[in-house]
């Protein structure tokens, strides 16, 4: 009965000062509304710039890389043991970058239970040929269903259809700043030249856009097969094989383990892009910054209306503890008006914050950077309403917590003797 009295007490003081009540609650609403919107949008953008890394980007990658030989022919001499040698001028080892026994590796890490899929892969270093003119660019042997299934390779060929390029002998999808400099159609045969001097004809079927201008310039791709031809290389030859594992996390960890099992290089995927991760985490610290502070300056006006109502409001406390209220039942009337305007407000809030969010969605995107993006990208992630609603009810509860201590403390006898 006490509960339900409290209640009606608290509904009669905010009903009578409704339009402060009103510009408290939308200053809530306002405030959470700008949080979800600015998170999701935030949150959004952050997928969209990472997927572009991490979708095309493998997370464990296995390579050979072209190094100085580490033993030297003095250090073998015995004479030499135990000195300082000084070599100048030292010579990379002499060795390719394929990768020994890639057949067998391959077996391994596909019995491996803590990797989702492999992607054998190829570097070829040519020259466009365009009449007498010729441009340095590298055409990438890829196996074509593993490519568009780990790697989502079908989503960036921008004309054409990705599989013509397994099912045609010596065909290649251009990079499209490739193909606008050689003005190549589909279907048009073009002409490269590789580091052995040797030119080879290939056939167009298809442009290839991944939204990173000067990789489009010079990036190419073809099957693994057109691609050990062009190297005249037997159908072992592999220079990349590109791993997905299961958990992103443990990257760092595979890639050590497999660099010292198979005697290769290995790379992970945060070590390879690390700049992109520190990105994302500033513009979501932004994010929470600015979401934040709305919402406390919001808390800053429930506090400020709070504090006049209960000036405006003494000879109603007086009444109420002279026909029995004590101390605490005023505080819980006042943290009550807090706490209904902070729950209002903060559910029209996540409303709001959804709808705007879901405006932003269908608002179109088009750029030639990014071909498969059409539209803003927005991350309705459940997190941020729960962390909304939560910092809304806690803002405006410690708003009102110290006008309504106030108000509990006031003396019923000096406010009537003032009247």
């Amino acid at each position: 009965m006490k509960i339900k009295l409290i209640a009606t007490v608290s509904f009669s003081l905010m009903l009578a000062r409704l339009k402060q009540t009103t510009v408290a609650a939308v200053g809530v609403t306002f405030g959470i509304t700008m949080f979800i919107t600015l998170l999701s949008f935030m949150g959004g953008l952050n997928d969209l710039l990472d997927g572009l890394i991490t979708k095309r980007s493998p997370h464990v990658r296995l390579y050979n890389e072209v190094q100085p030989s580490e033993m030297q022919p003095v250090d073998i001499l015995p004479q030499y043991a135990g000195c300082h040698n000084f070599v100048s001028s030292v010579k990379p080892k002499n060795e390719m970058s394929e990768i020994y026994n890639s057949r067998e590796i391959m077996n391994t890490l596909k019995r491996d239970s803590r990797v989702s899929g492999i992607s054998p892969k190829i570097t070829v270093q040519v020259f466009y040929n365009i009449g007498s003119i010729d441009f340095a660019g590298s055409i990438n042997g890829i196996d074509v269903d593993a490519e568009a299934r780990l790697f989502s390779f079908s989503d960036y060929v921008t004309t054409g259809n990705y599989i013509d390029l397994k099912n045609t002998p010596n065909s290649i999808i251009l990079g499209k700043g490739v193909a606008d400099k050689m003005l190549a159609d589909i279907g048009d045969l073009i002409q490269v030249t590789t580091s052995k001097g040797e030119r080879v004809q290939l056939k167009v079927v298809g442009y290839f856009q991944s939204g990173l201008l000067d990789l489009d310039k010079v990036q190419s791709y073809a099957s693994i097969t057109t691609a050990q031809k062009l190297l005249g290389e037997s159908d072992s030859y592999i220079t990349d094989i590109q791993i997905k594992v299961n958990d992103l996390e443990m990257a760092p960890e595979l890639a050590k383990e497999y660099a010292s099992v198979f005697e290769t290089n290995a790379i992970d995927i945060q070590t390879a892009n690390a700049q992109f991760e520190t990105g994302s985490s500033v513009r979501t610290l932004i994010s929470y910054a600015v979401g934040i502070t709305l919402l406390i300056v919001a808390g800053f006006g429930i506090y400020n209306i709070l504090n006049m109502m209960i000036y405006e409001k003494m000879d109603s406390i007086a009444i109420l503890k002279a026909t029995g209220f004590s101390g605490s039942d005023v505080k819980n009337v006042f943290i009550l008006i807090a706490l209904t305007i902070g729950v209002l407000g903060g559910l029209l809030g996540l409303l709001f914050g959804f709808c705007f969010s879901m405006i932003i969605d269908q608002i179109p995107f088009v750029t030639a950077a990014l071909p498969t993006i059409k539209t803003y990208a927005i991350n309705c992630n459940p997190k941020f309403y729960i962390i909304a609603i939560i910092f809304s009810v806690v803002t405006t509860c410690l708003a009102g917590y110290f006008p309504a201590k106030k108000a509990s403390k006031l003396d019923p006898v000096i406010i009537i003797r003032g009247k």
